[in-house]
């Protein structure tokens, strides 16, 4: 995916939260923010994106999000129950409708047998308490991995949000 491709993404996210009326929050980690990078490229953007947060160290995570010691200790920083965890504390630190999370390894290097480089757990959440949450394994470069990772993410909140019209 180019960039052209990941900011029509952002345009289909945007036209479906203006329709709902509903605004946005995003939490990434090894995205390093290019999901809030496309979002804020359309024009209009501060009608339906209120904020994001890069918490790309657990510390961040804990202290911007709410992600408990215990869940990173237990489940690690990939890891679907961080994911959730990020986006619950997303939408709780934010005055947004909807969530979504990203956190994984880009790589090159930082994988490991059980989590192997590629491995991206994402997480959205939304009205209602209403959550979803996947693990992906991309081939590729970092580059390549990343992008990929925006994808989904954009995707994911397209498609969850359609199925959760409120």
């Amino acid at each position: 995916m180019n960039q052209t491709e990941l900011e029509a993404l952002a345009a289909q996210v945007g036209a479906l939260l203006v329709a709902n009326g509903q605004k946005l929050v995003t939490a990434e980690s090894c995205t390093g923010g290019w999901v809030a990078q496309c979002l804020t490229a359309i024009a209009g953007s501060s009608t339906w994106f209120d904020r994001a947060f890069v918490s790309y160290s657990n510390e961040a995570k804990r202290e911007m999000l709410g992600v408990t010691g215990e869940t990173l200790s237990t489940h690690g920083a990939v890891s679907e129950a961080t994911a959730i965890a990020m986006a619950r504390g997303a939408l709780y630190n934010s005055h947004a409708d909807w969530a979504l999370a990203i956190t994984g390894v880009a790589g090159p290097s930082g994988g490991s047998p059980g989590k192997p480089v590629g491995t991206v757990c994402f997480a959205w959440a939304g009205p209602e308490n209403g959550e979803s949450c996947e693990t992906c394994h991309f081939n590729g470069s970092r580059e390549v991995v990343r992008a990929l990772s925006v994808a989904h993410a954009l995707n994911g909140i397209l498609r969850y949000a359609r199925s959760m019209r409120v």
